[in-house]
């Protein structure tokens, strides 16, 4: 490959050979138990979430309740806050209602996709 290349204000002409790197493909492991049985499923159990509930969006704990069952909220309302890696999400209302139930209290983990609170 030839090239031009400027060094201080003087044009050069230079060839230059490339070489084409070769790459390797890592090594690809298989988990398992390697003994070939076949291990029966798992079961698992999976609550429902009722239609009114406010779901956790991910995974973590929560930090802080700001309603009280009872309470009549206006969409946008912070319910609570989550503190997932350090960091704190606030959980608001999706709509107007009054809250029927607090699934959840403050220092209780909760994963992605759990109930948290239920407004009617």
């Amino acid at each position: 490959m030839k090239l031009n290349v400027t060094v201080n204000g003087i044009a050069y002409s230079v060839e230059v050979e490339v070489e084409e790197e070769q790459r390797q493909l890592g090594s690809i492991v298989f988990g398992g138990s390697g003994g070939g049985a076949h291990a029966e499923p798992a079961t698992a159990s999976v609550q429902g979430v009722s239609a009114n509930a406010v779901v956790a969006p991910l995974a973590g704990s929560v930090f802080k309740i700001l309603v009280e069952e009872g309470q009549e909220i206006e969409a946008g309302t912070v319910l609570l806050v989550l503190e997932a890696m350090k960091m704190e999400t606030e959980i608001t209302a999706p709509n107007a209602g009054v809250v029927s139930s607090i699934n959840v209290a403050v220092g209780d983990s909760v994963q992605g996709g759990q109930a948290l609170v239920e407004i009617d």
